[in-house]
């Protein structure tokens, strides 16, 4: 990838029962990217994740919800998994954490259930989106247009199915990423 991403810095939100495959794999891509990942959630030390049905890893928690702004970071990952979503969607302070994301017109990513907090932030009504197939009529009930596409972009949003599609929504990310820093040193010039 660009060699302008080093040094961006992305937030990833989990909590306790987030997909493993969809944290891991989009943060070990940036990471190579050279882009700083702060791991965030309203657990102290770690989340566990779940894979295959059940419980499975641990992984380290960088920084509590309640710290976090969006003015520190250049985009945001929310990864998926019913029970990680289910969690963070009663969490005070994501719905506002995303909010402040997309004000400042900063690309979020989610993948598999997590685009249900896009429906609770408001942000989707009139875009194109994907998600986990049983998330289709909540997300067309919110006023957007579902398709079964592995990865979607829509303005600053980027939304894909499952943890087929990681390559795919990883690949999105960093583009959007990189079109993000070429307009910018567009501007400055």
């Amino acid at each position: 990838m660009s060699p302008s991403l080093n040094g961006l810095k992305v937030a990833i939100i989990v909590e306790n029962g987030v997909e493993e495959s969809e944290f891991i794999e989009p943060k070990a891509a940036l990471e190579q990217a050279g882009i700083k990942i702060t791991v965030i959630s309203s657990q102290r030390n770690e989340v566990r994740s779940w894979s295959k049905g059940e419980w499975s890893n641990t992984y380290p928690v960088d920084l509590p919800l309640l710290e976090a702004h969006a003015e520190d970071y250049d985009a945001l990952v929310l990864p998926g998994g019913v029970i990680n979503i289910d969690r963070l969607r009663v969490q005070q302070g994501v719905v506002a954490l995303i909010k402040q994301f997309n004000k400042q017109e900063k690309p979020i990513a989610a993948i598999c259930h997590a685009p249900w907090l896009l429906v609770d932030a408001g942000l989707i009504v009139g875009k194109t989106i994907t998600s986990w197939p049983s998330l289709q009529t909540d997300i067309r009930n919110a006023g957007a247009r579902w398709i079964d596409q592995a990865a979607v972009v829509e303005g600053n949003l980027i939304t894909s199915r499952n943890p087929n599609d990681i390559a795919a929504f990883t690949k999105e990310i960093l583009t959007l990423m990189e079109q993000r820093i070429d307009a910018l040193h567009h501007v400055e010039i």
